[in-house]
Formats: C-alpha cells, structure tokens, sequence
C-alpha cells in the first residue's frame, strides 16, 4: 500500500473511502472541461482532443451525401441502423468476438456510457482503482457518484514483467478501471502480443475483480502497422471475468462531435446495465449513426490515411519546432490524437506555461488534473491536441514558441 500512495496530493482519506479533492486553480477553472471552455475563445485552441481537423476529399463527398442519408435514415428502422453501425465498427476495429456477442449498448458520447458504468459501480457499493494519470472526467463521473476512488499508478502497469505480483501488493479496489491506450500519455497494455494484457486478466480472474476499461482511443493503435489491435473480446470472455469496455467514435473522425459510443460487457452484467442504459435515452440519433457507417467505410477504404497523416504531419513538426526548447516530447507507446509533453525548466511550472501561452492566445493542458491523485506531478507536465488542420496547428506551435523563446 505504501507505494501506490507514494507523492500523494491534496486527498482525504476516511476508513476505506478515498475522496480526492480538486486541485486550487488560479482562475478557479474545476476541471480539463472548463479549460477546454476557456481554450474555445483563443484563435490557437491546442486544449481538448475533440477532432477538428478538415475533411479529406472522400470525406467531402459523405458531407455532399448528407441528405441522402438523412432521407435514407428516416426509411431504415432503429435497429438496423444500430446493428449495421456496431457490425461496421467492430469489423473496421478488428473485434471479430464483440460482433458475436450481441451485448454491445449505444450512448450518444463516451461520458454518458461511463456514467452507466458509474451508477452500476455506485449501486453495487463497490470501490475503484484508478489509473492515473487518466483524462480527468473518468475519474470526476465517478467521484460525482461517491464512488470510493484509490489510484493506480500507470507506471506500475506498465513497468514489465512481473505485474501480476504489483497489482497483488497494490490493488484494494473492486473494480480495475484502466484506459488503453491512455489519455494522456499514450501508454498500452495491448501491445507486444498482448501478453501483459493477459497477465492483467489472469489477476483479474484469481482475485475476482471487475475489469472496466475506456478503449476510445485504440483506434490509434489500428493506424499503426506495428501494433495493430488484438481481438481483446475474446481474451475476456475466455478467461470469463466480468468486465465493461466503452469504446467511441468521438476521438477519430472529423464530425464536428456527432458521434456514438459503445458500451460492451460480460454476460453476467449484461442485464443490470442494459437496465441501466434503458433509463437514461431510448436511442442514438439515426441519422448519426448513418453518417459515421459513412465514415467507417471511408476509413476501412482508405486504411485510416487521412486521419493518420494529419496526425503524423502535425506531431513532426511538433517535435522539430520545439526541439532545444523548455519543453521535450514524450514518444508514446501507442502514437495518439494527443502529444504529452515534459517541462524540463525546474523553475516552470504547466499552470505558469499554461497561463503565459494563454496571453499570446494559445491553450494548452496543464498535466494538474490529469494526475487526479497527486497533481504536483502533473505541474512537470503539458498536453497538446495534435487533431488540428495542420496550416492551423504549425501556427499554433509557432505562437507557443514564441511564447517559450520569451521566457
């Protein structure tokens, strides 16, 4: 216990409860939303990792295509719009198990699959372990639920072998909540062959915990021929553990945020969540869920190029930009919408950058409330969203070096 405590910052502990508070903010901004807010008024907005890049030459032709698929939508019935949205997903993602499962439900935005997720925990009265750092709405949905939150330190799932005994000296929570690859820093369990991934089952399976895993970004993972995805489904129901995985559409197509998540679990939870779901929306917008199978197909066509090359384009120039300044990048083991990045100035700190870019009309993320348990880590830490038109995003980064070439 001692170690996955280490550095902790701003916590009350009260018997088995643990209720982080929120960091102090200058500007009394509570959370990575209300930044993102703020970062919305600035010509330069490198906040949140929603997708505003521009639409490739294919994806033009879907938004010509919009009435068509609005009349097309209204001739469909719900269900075969639902179903022919999760057979395409599943198929572009390569799950083939999760397309034979039948037991994924629709949300219209990953944040309210997770709050299913929350009130199914809350109602069993169970406990969370953690990951941090993690993107910080993960953690407050759950707080918001009084749901008991102790944090798992990324570096002790990702510190190599022998991770089942870490998490057998670590883990006190009834549930594992991980996200993979994670967000911010683009750490995975589900590469090199997935053995780890499997470790962390086999804990899952011996200790009789719950796995809940955030997947919305593994579509990053797709775009790289060198890691590819695993068919994660049916690893999980061959060790017959019970689980909840949500994955989304939100961080990889540019549709202006109309998107759809998919919330997938074991049998054994099927039936309690689905009644869950069914309280809070009948149905994802037909007409959503028809135009982005539009872009799935384009996606499946193209081999996710036009994503992956504005991605790739604006994380180059990211890097030789700031290459010698105050700030170095992290190579991430999955490569993500996001970049993270390190303060190597000791004496600045991500709310001082964050605060003297926003002078020159940039947004960037302090790491403060990525790190939810101990946020004088996350001041030694920044993010950059990398989703940007990339005439747009290499004047971004230019602003943000002036800004650096100031100090």
């Amino acid at each position: 216990m001692q170690n996955i405590f280490a550095e902790q910052d701003r916590t009350v502990f009260s018997d088995t409860r643990i209720v982080p508070l929120k960091s102090h903010d200058p500007e009394g901004l509570a959370d990575i939303t209300q930044h993102e807010i703020l970062a919305l008024r600035t010509d330069h907005n490198l906040a949140d990792a929603h997708t505003h890049q521009r639409q490739s030459a294919t994806q033009r032709n879907i938004v010509n295509r919009l009435p068509q698929l609005w009349y097309e939508s209204e001739e469909l019935t719900q269900h075969a719009l639902e179903q022919r949205f999760i057979q395409k997903f599943f198929a572009l993602h390569q799950q083939k198990t999760a397309l034979e499962l039948n037991r994924s439900m629709l949300f219209y935005a990953a944040s309210i699959a997770m709050m299913a997720v929350a009130t199914f925990i809350m109602r069993r009265r169970m406990t969370v372990s953690l990951i941090d750092p993690c993107f910080d709405n993960l953690h407050d949905i759950l707080a918001n639920m009084h749901v008991p939150l102790l944090p798992l330190k990324e570096e002790i799932l990702t510190s190599g072998p022998g991770l089942y005994t870490r998490l057998e000296n670590t883990v006190t929570g009834d549930v594992l909540a991980l996200v993979d690859p994670n967000n911010p820093t683009g750490a995975s369990l589900l590469t090199r062959g997935g053995e780890t991934f499997d470790e962390l089952i086999r804990y899952c399976r011996d200790h009789h915990k719950i796995l809940m895993i955030d997947l919305c970004f593994a579509s990053f993972a797709l775009m790289d021929p060198q890691l590819g995805r695993l068919d994660i489904y049916q690893r999980l129901e061959a060790s017959g553990i019970s689980y909840l995985v949500i994955e989304d559409t939100g961080k990889t197509w540019p549709v202006q945020d109309a998107k759809c998540a998919l919330l997938t679990c074991s049998s054994d939870l099927h039936a309690e969540v689905y009644c869950i779901q069914t309280s809070i929306l009948l149905n994802v917008s037909p007409f959503i869920l028809n135009m982005l199978s539009a872009y799935l197909d384009d996606s499946k066509a193209d081999d996710f190029t036009s994503i992956k090359s504005v991605l790739d384009e604006n994380r180059t120039y990211l890097r030789h930009t700031l290459s010698g300044s105050r700030l170095g990048l992290i190579e991430p083991e999955v490569p993500v919408s996001v970049a993270w990045l390190e303060i190597k100035s000791p004496e600045l700190t991500a709310t001082t950058l964050r605060e003297l870019a926003y002078g020159n009309d940039v947004y960037v993320l302090p790491g403060t409330y990525f790190f939810w348990s101990r946020p004088r880590v996350g001041e030694r830490f920044i993010r950059i969203a990398l989703a940007r038109d990339p005439a747009r995003f290499r004047a971004s980064i230019d602003k943000l070096k002036e800004t650096l070439d100031a100090l």
